[in-house]
């Protein structure tokens, strides 16, 4: 079935290459365009909508407006085509929020926009699978169900295990990660072994989402890490972009470690760089958690982790915007769990609990 398409811009220009690029496609077709987010919204009405791209700045109601009234009253996978994403790494990490699939940076010669058609086809493709929006709307009626802890967790810390061994959580994430992770980071308690995470993110993203969870996150100290870093509880260590970030342990203490380098599984930061540091160095002292992305990065790196005692817990397929990482790691017999994403906080606290991590 083709997957049928909404493009919500105020420029003419724009709509004409958009429309030109998707009818030429295979796999997908236009069913209109609209000038702006109140236009789009009687487009809505009227078609039945697999995938929406959508400029930021526009007349009436802008972009970001749109995508938080979009995903409320009726979810629908959006990619976000916007210059304003690459001046301002704030206002993507805001989209991917607000429940983007994807951002793409709008060229500001808009005559080059033709340039990116393979980027724009591609990034419909993963957005129009026949899962995403399924699990989109499920995404969004549990987040409206979700019962509020925070007053009674507040409350609730653990009793702190010290050991001759320190013990260390490492995150794997990508495609809907920024998501996934924020709604993991506010369940956890604050004697809760330090984090290290690998988000696939350009650099210049990477301090402005550290700092977006440090002030979503209560609980927790949320820092972009930096090489040497002794890693400690409570806090939730971010990986630059552009540098690969693993652990090394240094007597009974472990440590961050930056290093530029090649792309590995088309990342840097990778996930398998951090995963393979936490199977030589941590063994049994270290959970991971693999959450959704595409590709395979850090699959097998995680059975790895696995072989050498570790505890990995892997997002499940229906709460994943896309399984392919982790989906990967369940391929390999990487994973000692499989959760829903709501599960997976309340998981890593029973085993840090029932293991005197």
């Amino acid at each position: 079935m083709s997957i049928r398409v909404l493009v919500v811009d105020d420029s003419a220009l724009v709509r004409r290459v958009l429309t030109d690029i998707i009818n030429e496609s295979p796999g997908m077709h236009l069913v209109d365009t609209a000038f702006d987010p109140i236009f789009a919204v009687d487009k809505l009405k009227k078609y039945d909508v697999d995938v929406i791209i959508l400029d930021i700045e526009m007349p009436r109601m802008d972009g970001l407006t749109f995508l938080d009234k979009l995903m409320q009253a009726k979810p629908t996978p959006v990619i976000i085509l916007s210059s304003l994403t690459q001046k301002n790494a704030n206002i993507t990490l805001q989209a991917f929020e607000l429940g983007a699939f994807d951002v793409l940076a709008k060229p500001d010669d808009l005559l080059q926009l033709e340039n990116l058609k393979g980027d724009i086809v591609q990034a419909i493709l993963n957005a129009g699978s026949s899962t995403v929006k399924n699990k989109l709307i499920k995404q969004y009626k549990s987040q409206e169900n979700k019962i509020e802890r925070k007053s009674e967790e507040s409350s609730k810390e653990f009793t702190s295990n010290r050991h001759t061994t320190e013990k260390l959580i490492v995150i794997g994430s990508s495609t809907g990660g920024t998501t996934a992770i924020k709604d993991i980071l506010e369940d956890l308690p604050a004697d809760i072994p330090g984090i290290v995470i690998v988000q696939h993110l350009p650099l210049n993203f990477s301090q402005q989402f550290a700092d977006r969870l440090n002030n979503a996150v209560k609980k927790l100290t949320v820092k972009l890490a930096k090489d040497g870093d002794r890693i400690q509880r409570g806090f939730v260590y971010i990986s630059p972009g552009e540098e690969h970030c693993s652990i090394e342990s240094k007597g009974a203490k472990y440590y961050i470690k930056l290093r530029k380098g090649p792309k590995v599984h088309y990342h840097c930061p990778s996930v398998t760089v951090l995963f393979n540091s936490a199977a030589n160095y941590a063994g049994r002292n270290v959970i991971g958690v693999m959450l959704t992305g595409m590709g395979d990065d850090g699959s097998k790196a995680m059975k790895e982790m696995k072989d050498n005692g570790s505890y990995n817990i892997v997002q499940d397929q229906e709460s994943s915007i896309v399984w392919g990482m982790p989906g990967k790691a369940v391929e390999y017999g990487a994973a000692n769990i499989v959760l829903p994403l709501n599960k997976i906080a309340g998981e890593i606290e029973r085993y840090v609990r029932e293991n005197n991590f």
